[in-house]
């Protein structure tokens, strides 16, 4: 099954997107005698759009048009709060399944447009706070590490 990292802004050079690019490293290399590839990152430009709405919603078709076949997973504020443990599960089921691509889509400033939410496999939070979504990825990208590590047994994650 292929990762991938669905997220509106780009992230500038510099130290986050380093700690995104080292995760990402080390779970495509975890990953790989999972059966568990890609660990891509695509980035879209912020819509131009005066209202947030607007802008969300033009986001959201920029993103669909990516998607295509593949489940994704929507990052909320309002969606569910799991553990590493339950987030790993959710992947392992989906692979086990057969999904052949799973896409974590983190929206701009204004987050993603509620109907494209409802589309999603599911909604995940990382707690109640609001996160820029810079941050938003060096979590995801460490969190989809820390599921590689708990498939394959190595002791990383420590709870």
């Amino acid at each position: 099954m292929k990762v991938e990292i669905l997220a509106v802004g780009r992230l500038k050079e510099g130290p986050e997107r380093e700690l995104v690019n080292r995760y990402l490293t080390r779970a495509r290399d975890q990953g790989r005698g999972l059966a568990v590839t890609g660990f891509d990152v695509v980035e879209f430009a912020e819509s131009r759009a005066t209202r947030p709405q607007d802008r969300k919603i033009e986001e959201a078709h920029m993103i669909r048009q990516r998607l295509s076949d593949s489940v994704f997973v929507a990052l909320d504020a309002k969606g569910q709060v799991l553990d590493s443990e339950a987030m790993t599960k959710k992947i392992q089921v989906l692979r086990d399944n057969g999904s052949r691509s799973l896409s974590f889509v983190i929206g701009g400033a204004d987050g993603l447009d509620p109907d494209f939410v409802k589309e999603a496999q599911s909604v995940i939070a990382f707690g109640a706070v609001t996160l820029p979504h810079q941050l938003a990825r060096i979590i995801l990208a460490e969190q989809l590490y820390r599921s590689m590590t708990l498939m394959s047994g190595h002791p990383y994650h420590r709870a």
